[in-house]
């Protein structure tokens, strides 16, 4: 096991295109970082420079208490595991997963014992017989993962390892490569488009725009505290809700203006953000998390003064919940990260769609909202989020 460190690492090509710019991470030994964004944000050339397969521009990369800059991927004690399986059709299970220690021309009883390890690991054991032909996706990704584990690598290297799986199956390949990584205790850098895998693996998630490292930190930190728009419109699943809003003063208090309903922010919420108070008379992002609206028809008590007017679009039951599209008449935001998020996501313009700016709710299941439903959307005003829409940053100390 090693720590792996990145210290201004630049990538950048003979056509000038700037891959990867300055990043800085560090991570520690046994540590499991996942690095997620957006394709093209340089995150699997990130991964590619620390396995050797690229070359480091500038910059200075250690594995460990070596600097690996100019080493070549097999000196660098690493293990990658790749989108495509990569096996050898031709060779059963057990001998895909102990070829690279024959190359190495290992002791046979020592490649014997590495592969029954991983493979009562990955629950191979029966398998270790059948050729990939005779395996299923799952199978044939844990046999991928078998032949990284044998070699008792210092680092995993996982560049998108899940995306050919169907969607069941990736959520139990998430588990299983997350209870070997916490049962090896190996260090493992894990690259993914899909911010889901992000929060349910990663001790740390570091998040990549446009080359640029964003943000790093604990899932649910990031979660609750996104730095910027970008991030806070990347990590959750819906993504946060966002609506242009203008702050004005209310007395001792703060009121933000979204569309045409007032949501007054009480104590708690000033104290997390004290700083919105420096941009009184002019418009804000505003942020809301899905989970953190409910049908007012239920929360009967609340104050009117933390409500939204809004339109029902959609219904989505999904048993513990009802997942609702609605529009309200706020504007939308439109900034350079908003940009890339819709481009990320394909979406097209929200003219196009619907009037006014579309926002999704996780309500309760006994809500009874209908498309095409006038409702009212109780908001936990404490829980909203605030950017600069100039530049980006959250509005918080």
């Amino acid at each position: 096991m090693a720590e792996v460190v990145l210290d201004k690492v630049n990538k950048q090509y003979e056509n000038g295109f700037h891959a990867v710019k300055d990043l800085d991470l560090a991570i520690a030994d046994g540590e499991f970082l996942v690095l997620v964004g957006p394709s093209g944000c340089g995150k699997s050339t990130a991964l590619r420079m620390v396995a050797g397969l690229e070359d480091v521009t500038s910059g200075t990369l250690r594995i460990g208490d070596r600097v690996v800059n100019t080493l070549p991927p097999r000196d660098r004690d690493i293990a990658m595991v790749f989108q495509s399986y990569a096996l050898y059709p031709h060779m059963t299970v057990a001998d895909n997963i102990g070829y690279g220690l024959r190359i190495k021309r290992m002791d046979k009883a020592e490649i014997g014992r590495r592969v029954q390890r991983a493979a009562d690991m990955l629950e191979l054991t029966p398998l270790l017989d059948r050729k990939p032909a005779q395996l299923s996706g799952g199978q044939r990704q844990r046999v991928a993962m078998g032949r990284a584990i044998v070699r008792e690598p210092s680092v995993f290297l996982m560049d998108e390892p899940l995306s050919n799986l169907d969607a069941k199956l990736r959520v139990q390949m998430r588990a299983e490569i997350a209870q070997v990584q916490q049962d090896l205790g190996t260090t493992t850098i894990y690259v993914t488009h899909d911010q889901v895998e992000a929060m349910t693996m990663g001790d740390r998630v570091a998040v990549l725009k446009a080359g640029v490292l964003q943000q790093a930190g604990d899932p649910q930190y990031l979660y609750d505290n996104p730095a910027n728009l970008f991030v806070a419109g990347f990590i959750g699943s819906p993504p946060m809700n966002m609506g242009l809003g203008r702050v004005e003063r209310a007395g001792d208090g703060l009121v933000v203006h979204l569309g045409s309903c007032p949501l007054r922010l009480g104590p708690e919420a000033l104290a997390k953000a004290p700083a919105l108070a420096g941009h009184v008379g002019h418009e804000v992002a505003v942020g809301i998390r899905s989970e953190d609206m409910e049908d007012a028809r239920i929360a009967r008590d609340a104050p009117e003064d933390a409500r939204l007017r809004a339109r029902v679009v959609l219904t989505e039951a999904l048993g513990s919940e009802i997942t609702v599209h609605f529009t309200v008449d706020a504007p939308e935001v439109v900034t350079e990260d908003t940009r890339a998020l819709a481009q990320d996501a394909r979406a097209e313009e929200t003219s196009h769609r619907v009037a006014g700016t579309k926002f999704v709710a996780s309500f309760a299941p006994r809500s009874r909202v209908r498309p095409g439903d006038e409702i009212e959307v109780v908001v936990d005003t404490e829980r909203l989020h605030f950017f600069d829409t100039a530049s980006g940053a959250a509005i918080r100390g």
